[in-house]
């Protein structure tokens, strides 16, 4: 059964890299440019997860993530890090947001798609 994925990435390539994997796994894959454009996405329908970059223009993945949160029905949605920034700091912080996943760029497809697996249901 398809789930619908949210790419949330200022860069046009990634996302479509990512879309690509995700489509070719059966997905549908909504996509924003930043956090506040991700923001407008969330109306309320299912978003089964969450791929987000760290460090975007306008809003970034942890200031996007607390807004998210506070919307009770994407309080618990899973969320995969997908970024350059590769910190164990960063990584906690992340983890106490409800990060599920940290993935550093560059990831091979078949790190995404297992990440995936372990956290949405077929």
């Amino acid at each position: 059964m398809a789930k619908t994925i949210l790419i949330v990435d200022d860069s046009s390539a990634m996302r479509m890299i990512v879309k690509h994997t995700l489509s070719n796994l059966g997905h549908e894959v909504l996509e924003a440019d930043d956090g506040s454009t991700a923001l407008a996405l969330l109306n309320g329908d299912k978003i089964h997860l969450i791929c987000c970059d760290l460090n975007m223009p306008i809003m970034g993945g942890f200031d996007f993530l607390e807004k998210m949160r506070q919307i009770p029905c994407y309080r618990f949605t899973p969320v995969i890090m997908l970024t350059t920034e590769s910190s164990e700091e960063m990584q906690i912080k992340g983890k106490s947001i409800g990060v599920k996943a940290w993935l550093t760029k560059p990831f091979k497809p078949d790190q995404l798609k297992d990440a995936i697996a372990k956290l949405i249901l077929p």
